[in-house]
């Protein structure tokens, strides 16, 4: 029996479009949080430098699966955003009308590579015939 990898199991069209959402909330978050941080609304208190690090280095800890689009990174990285949906909703409820606009922009952004990491993962992981055993097929839980 032959194993395929991932890159030889084509995709279909609905999951390269599922792909190019997560990427595209991914890249917009990946531009707007320094021009947000160091041009257009730098913190008050606080160094904006530090900002930076602490809100754009989870953004790069995907890269690599994001632009090739493994299902596992993808997966994963919903994790990652759930920091900008609290950032940005946390900006939405205090900021001022600057701030708010910038924290609506990011949480577009992570509404959509959310929706796109969830259900790109899903659909390639069937393309590649990988799924969870559901409870009753565990052979470990075999009452």
């Amino acid at each position: 029996m032959r194993v395929l990898f991932e890159n030889e199991v084509p995709l279909a069209s609905q999951t390269r479009r599922l792909l190019r959402i997560a990427q595209l909330g991914y890249l917009m978050l990946l531009v707007l949080i320094p021009t947000w941080v160091l041009v257009l609304a730098p913190p008050k208190l606080g160094s904006p430098q530090w900002l930076l690090v602490l809100l754009w280095t989870p953004l790069w800890l995907p890269i690599w699966g994001m632009l090739r689009g493994k299902a596992y990174t993808l997966a994963w990285a919903n994790f990652i955003v759930m920091i900008y949906f609290l950032h940005s909703l946390t900006n939405l409820w205090i900021g001022d009308l600057t701030i708010k606009g910038l924290a609506l922009i990011e949480l577009i952004a992570a509404c959509l590579m959310f929706y796109g990491c969830t259900y790109y993962a899903r659909n390639r992981g069937r393309e590649l015939g990988l799924k969870i055993p559901k409870l009753k097929d565990d052979p470990v839980r075999r009452d």
